[in-house]
């Protein structure tokens, strides 16, 4: 048994470690981006908007007039009995230039809304992700220090037994799941099976144990009965966690547009992302690539485009036109004198081109135009600067945390390595009938903590980097090395 319960204590990570080969990051994030309906939505509606391009600046419909006469006008040369006339306007040079213009700043602004929908996107998924694995990696240590229980509880019976503890009157009850009052009860060891919730040097689960000092000792009846209320917590504790991750791995599911209960492979462990930060260089980045800023800028180029075209549309409009007169002959027109000739002119159609401008006489209208053009582009200079400042102040805000998380990581391996050289020395002595078996557990559980501050650690650092590589759009390089 204590064969058993050491072979746990050693190399129970290792074996929980070798389990189903994960899916990558990259994997779900590009079935993300092509299955999002809001990435759909966002690229239908950049589309939709680049087809506007072509009609803003297109000319007016030409008119066309028609008249038809119930009663003939009489004419000397002729009776009139229709009249068409065809009319097409123009603007003034440079208006339909100024309106494309605006429209293709406009369709721009929709371009880098959509990039930012797709930043936005690549990383939430990153986020999630992280917090799946370390949510993951909870369950797993929590599982872990369940069955060290199972088997420490088994240990803690032979050894009442053997003491002449036994014997039915003796012998406890079997710990049951759904115990909810020793479930409830605090103790020192259920905060250590909270994974992280107790500080470093904090008495494991066998540490609050009375009784348990040595080898040979009875732990006694108080012993294993404190001993199951942690096996109690640490199976609800389980549970929790389990419905936690269900319900984490939905939310992921729902942003790859997959049903609830699609399947979600988790890595055991999460390697810190390889990334160097230039903050400068990072800054540069952010003005040139970053999609918010990109969209005020555009709005901007736009508003101004807006005003070019309120200043040309103040100007007077052309109009070419062409009328048409049907004329049928009249009898009545033969001359002055008998036997001459009807005159030429007599039922032939005529033909008269026209010339048309508009007097823009109302000039408020385009002045206020014009102002409110001005006025908007100031607005959105304004908003880009203070968006750049927020953002400037986003990036070193993530460079705190980068550097605290790498100090984290930092010092929970070196704690991890001390424990772990320190298990590796109460292994030894326990084997040889000299250490306490509480102190070797309390060393276990310190070592568990310890990797699992440590992968909380990676997972804001990670966290960190995704957010900064969101400041700059994602680039295929960016400042220094890049995953």
């Amino acid at each position: 048994m204590k064969t058993r319960l050491l072979f746990l204590l050693l190399f129970c990570p290792a074996a929980m470690a070798a389990g189903q080969a994960a899916d990558s990051l990259e994997h779900y994030t590009g079935v993300a981006l092509r299955d999002n309906p809001a990435v759909k939505a966002a690229r239908l509606a950049h589309e939709a908007a680049f087809q506007r391009v072509g009609a803003a600046g297109a000319f007016e419909d030409p008119v066309l007039e028609a008249g038809f006469f119930l009663k003939p006008m009489e004419y000397v040369d002729g009776r009139q009995r229709a009249q068409l006339q065809l009319m097409q306007m123009f603007p003034w040079f440079g208006t339909r230039r100024a309106a494309r213009e605006e429209m293709g700043h406009m369709a721009a602004m929709t371009r880098e809304e959509y990039r930012e929908t797709v930043d936005n996107l690549r990383a939430e998924i990153a986020t999630r992700w992280y917090a799946l694995c370390l949510l993951h990696r909870r369950w797993r240590d929590n599982e872990e220090n369940r069955l060290i229980l199972e088997q420490l509880e088994r240990l803690a019976l032979q050894r009442f037994s053997a003491a002449g503890g036994g014997g039915a009157a003796a012998s406890p009850p079997p710990a049951r799941a759904d115990d909810a009052a020793p479930a409830a009860t605090p103790t020192a060891g259920m905060a250590g099976m909270k994974m992280g919730g107790a500080s470093p040097g904090t008495a494991g689960a066998a540490g609050a144990m009375p009784g348990m000092g040595g080898s040979s000792a009875s732990p006694g009846m108080a012993g294993i009965l404190r001993l199951r209320v942690e096996l109690v917590g640490a199976r609800v504790e389980s549970e929790s966690l389990l419905s936690e991750l269900v319900a984490a791995k939905a939310a992921f599911n729902a942003l790859l547009d997959r049903p609830p209960a699609g399947e979600v492979v988790l890595p055991d462990t999460c390697a810190l992302l390889p990334f160097r930060l230039d903050v400068e260089e990072a800054a540069r980045l952010i003005l040139a690539r970053n999609p918010m800023l990109g969209m005020l800028r555009e709005e901007a180029l736009a508003r101004k485009a807006a005003g070019d075209m309120a200043r040309k549309m103040s100007y007077p409009m052309l109009g070419i036109g062409l009328q048409y007169m049907l004329f049928e002959k009249n009898p009545a027109s033969t001359g002055m004198n008998m036997g001459d000739e009807p005159p030429a002119m007599n039922g032939k159609d005529m033909v008269m081109p026209m010339f048309s401008v508009s007097i823009p006489i109302h000039r408020g209208k385009y002045r206020a135009a014009r102002a409110e053009a001005v006025l908007l582009r100031r607005a959105s200079e304004e908003r880009h600067a203070a968006t750049l400042r927020q953002l400037e102040a986003e990036l070193y805000r993530y460079r705190h945390d980068l550097d605290d998380a790498a100090r984290k990581v930092a010092l929970y391996r070196e704690q991890a390595a001390l424990a772990r050289a320190a298990l590796d020395i109460g292994t030894g002595e326990f084997a040889a009938g000299r250490g306490a078996l509480d102190d070797l557990l309390r060393v276990r559980q310190q070592l568990l903590e310890y990797g699992l501050r440590e992968a909380a650690a990676i997972a804001d650092y990670n966290t960190a980097v995704i957010n900064v590589r969101r400041l700059v759009s994602f680039p295929d390089t960016t400042t220094g090395q890049n995953h």
